[in-house]
């Protein structure tokens, strides 16, 4: 839309970004050719990048568009005196005046286009008339002490560019673009240039020619030079109006987040809805009334209007993040509405999409929330004790088949019936230590424990796995646990007896040495063990052991210190003899 690219033009103008300013206007043209506007603020754009000449072509298009209209004299005004055209430039500001004969603007110009022609006829010919100023080491002195230019004689550039211009004043017209070198000239000639800058482009000001660029004058005579300023597009009546339902929809808007935050959500409603049928170009305002759906617990409505503003926003290109916001307030009124797993699936959905539109870390905790909550629904959906145990007698079945693989799948099925079953963990252990899982079956036979502490099986099956995995003392430990809760299991009793006479067999020798080398690499990868031998402490009294047998008898009488002699002897790490 050529008013788009106006806008953007007149931000770039006003951020003095003259190049870019150019650019939109000239797409704003390609759109609408005949709008004299345009080319007025092209050639203010063109005019500040001292382009003179291409600013004279557009005024003299934006005369040609209008000729009653006075701003394009004014350029036209402009672009002559930036090229020198005095006398060009008064009859263009004296034509101006016959259609506009109060115009302050015009005026202006026209004053300072016939100062400059005066001037212009007094000023003796020369190569460069600021020549003088960049003569002699005056010319540093004055750079050094101003407070504006000293910081420039820091930098090569400038310093080059200056010393340049003093060997040949001529040069000063190719550096006239360096806002540095102008500075510098203003101080050199006590005269205060001003950058081009413009307050409001809605509402700009009448603006009048710069004077002649080359035209050195005294102090008391320096004038501050204006640069031409964009103008607004002229408005038709239609747009005007839109321009209009656009405030009040604002206001609307305004007074419904007024009315929300005091929790009169039907009046919130109400005026957010007047917004919506005001201005259709925003969907703020249906995001608004949606997020008051929700919060009146109208999960249907804030879904519908979520919905609407999605579409919406994507026929108008919106923010991503808008789209993203929708996607999330949908996605959590579909979370209040959700009474299944199944239930939160579209949501997640919602919450997934939102993401891929902007990654808003509330969005994200949202999608895990969900998913978490699906996953609890679904577990307590699938939870059947009675067809948890069908399915363990059948893994029992397969269990005295041999066929342990079976057995593992159907402990599995029951246990997601049912994930509290201590005896499914016990089989399914039993079956992993059968298939040599060991890990997998530790892990099920702690997961017994865990859930009844005074299950003897649990504890049965742990010492097994252990015992199979060569940890004696470990298994030891495990078998006198469970012997506190079932003294009298046969069990329990004969892995206690067995897991001596493996320690025993150690504390013997009788260990071959291929079984000692086993236990040694075994045990030096234990934590336990490897904390063990790097305490000060049992250094000490290792080498007490065997170095000195009076101490080594004190250090019998420490339970402790025993306990993990006792530990290294049956990780085949010390002997006795």
């Amino acid at each position: 839309m050529a008013e788009e690219a106006k806008a953007k033009g007149n931000a770039a103008f006003s951020a003095g970004d003259f190049s870019n300013a150019v650019r939109h206007f000239t797409e704003a043209i390609a759109l609408a050719p005949t709008n004299h506007v345009l080319y007025s603020n092209r050639s203010a754009a063109y005019a500040s990048l001292q382009q003179y000449s291409e600013a004279l072509a557009d005024a003299e298009k934006t005369v040609e568009l209008k000729p009653d209209w006075s701003k394009g004299y004014s350029r036209l005004g402009a672009a002559h005196v930036g090229l020198g055209h005095y006398h060009d430039a008064i009859d263009s500001y004296k034509k101006g005046l016959e259609y506009d004969p109060n115009n302050q603007g015009l005026k202006s110009g026209l004053t300072d286009a016939q100062a400059a022609a005066s001037r212009s006829r007094a000023a003796p010919p020369a190569g460069n008339p600021f020549g003088d100023a960049f003569s002699g080491p005056e010319m540093w002195a004055k750079l050094t002490a101003d407070s504006s230019t000293r910081a420039y004689l820091q930098q090569p550039d400038f310093v080059k560019m200056m010393q340049e211009i003093q060997k040949n004043p001529s040069n000063l017209n190719l550096y006239l673009k360096d806002q540095r070198v102008m500075q510098s000239l203003g101080v050199l000639l006590n005269v205060k240039f001003r950058t081009p800058t413009s307050e409001d482009m809605d509402i700009p000001e009448s603006s009048s020619p710069p004077p002649a660029a080359a035209e050195r004058k005294r102090p008391a005579e320096a004038e501050p030079v204006k640069e031409p300023e964009p103008e607004t597009m002229e408005l038709t009546d239609e747009e005007k109006e839109a321009k209009e339902r656009k405030a009040q929809a604002q206001l609307e808007k305004e007074q419904g987040n007024a009315a929300y935050k005091k929790k009169d959500f039907d009046a919130a409603i109400a005026h957010y809805t007047k917004a919506m049928e005001l201005d259709d170009e925003d969907i703020s305002y249906i995001l608004n009334r949606a997020a008051t759906h929700l919060e009146m617990g109208q999960y249907e409505e804030c879904i519908k209007d979520c919905d609407k503003a999605v579409e919406r926003g994507r026929e108008l290109r919106s923010d991503f993040k808008m789209i993203a916001k929708a996607l999330t307030r949908k996605g959590t009124a579909l979370v209040k509405m959700a009474k299944c797993s199944k239930d939160y699936e579209p949501a997640i959905e919602c919450f997934q999409k939102a993401l891929t539109e902007h990654r808003n870390p509330d969005t994200l905790k949202k999608l895990n929330d969900a998913e978490k909550a699906r996953k609890e629904l679904e577990q307590q959906e699938y939870f059947d004790p009675n067809l948890a145990d069908v399915e363990r007698e059948k893994g029992n079945e397969y269990f005295k088949e041999q066929k342990y693989p079976e057995a593992v799948k159907h402990y599995t099925e029951s246990l997601r019936r049912n994930p509290k079953d201590v005896k499914a963990y016990s089989n399914r252990a039993a079956c992993y230590t059968k298939l040599g899982a060991l890990p997998e079956g530790l892990k099920d036979a702690e997961k017994c424990i865990e859930l009844d502490p005074t299950f003897s099986k649990g504890y049965n099956r742990k010492g097994a796995v252990q015992f199979f995995m060569k940890e004696y003392d470990k298994a030891l430990e495990t078998y006198r646990e469970g012997l506190k809760h079932d003294p009298n299991n046969l069990e329990l009793l004969d892995g206690v007896k067995r897991c001596i006479g493996q320690i025993n067999k150690a504390s013997r020798g009788d260990l071959t040495p291929e079984e000692l080398k086993e236990r040694q690499a075994k045990g030096m990868q234990d934590p336990e063990i490897q904390n063990i031998l790097q305490d000060p402490v049992m250094r000490q009294v290792l080498v007490d052991f065997q170095e000195n047998p009076r101490a080594a008898q004190e250090h019998t009488k420490n339970p402790m210190v025993m306990n993990k002699i006792q530990k290294l002897v049956s990780a085949g790490i010390v002997q006795i003899r």
